[in-house]
């Protein structure tokens, strides 16, 4: 074979067999930096648990630092610019979150920030989005989000329906009911309300938010007298000594 071609053939496989030790370092670097990346959202997001709100931020920027457009990290920079009180970051980082492929997640906590917002008919379609995966674990808080945007639309049949849903995907919470029983009220159908606070306080004597519901229906009602029963009932039965003093509080109020 002639000494050029072999040179050059040579020449060709060092080539190759660089590029591919290349290839392989630049993809070990890639997992890394992910890992890093991964490694400082898990830190951010314990310190959002943990209420250290400056070092959540610091760990969240990091890591998005490292490797942008991680919708997870996105959302959870929104929600932390939330709790710092800048809505208007805290949406530009959940629009974030959406265009990088930011799911479920993001489009029930974008939804929950346009309730805040008051942008009731753009909160609707981002949660009826969130609910479009039926893998999506929070369904229940997605389907009490949607029902406050449509009773922020006065759409009050198809809230209290998006209450009962929520009910039913999340059994354990007792929110849907209350938020029920407020749609009843807003739609004036005050007598549907009260049922519902008194059955959720039979099944539960010592549900304080059903109670205060309740007392505060009572009164609308101008029914003083029933919402002073209901909160002796409350005191005597309730085994907790915060909320016998709450209640003690509020008979003082019918004095």
């Amino acid at each position: 074979m002639n000494r050029t071609v072999v040179t050059l053939i040579l020449l060709i496989s060092g080539a190759l067999l660089l590029s591919g030790c290349q290839s392989a370092a630049s993809k070990a670097y890639d997992e890394n930096e992910i890992k890093r990346a991964k490694s400082h959202y898990n830190l951010g997001l314990d310190a959002i648990n943990k209420n250290q709100l400056p070092k959540a931020f610091d760990e969240l920027m990091q890591s998005d630092a490292i490797n942008p457009n991680q919708p997870e990290v996105l959302d959870l920079l929104a929600y932390s610019w939330y709790l710092h009180g800048n809505l208007e970051k805290s949406e530009l980082y959940y629009k974030r979150a959406i265009q990088a492929g930011g799911g479920s997640i993001s489009h029930n906590n974008y939804g929950g920030l346009l309730l805040v917002l008051k942008r009731y008919d753009e909160a609707k379609k981002h949660l009826e989005k969130a609910l479009e995966d039926p893998r999506y674990r929070n369904q229940y808080k997605a389907r009490i989000n949607l029902g406050d945007a449509l009773l922020g639309l006065k759409q009050y049949d198809d809230a209290i329906n998006a209450y009962r849903d929520a009910d039913r995907f999340g059994a354990r919470q007792t929110l849907s009911r209350l938020k029920e029983a407020q749609a009843y009220i807003a739609s004036g159908r005050l007598n549907y309300a009260q049922a519902l606070y008194e059955t959720m306080l039979q099944e539960n004597s010592s549900d304080r938010a059903a109670l205060v519901g309740l007392v505060d229906l009572l009164k609308l009602r101008n029914n003083h007298a029933a919402a002073r029963k209901q909160l002796m009932l409350f005191k005597g039965n309730s085994k907790s000594a915060l909320d016998r003093a709450w209640a003690a509080d509020e008979l003082e109020k019918f004095r």
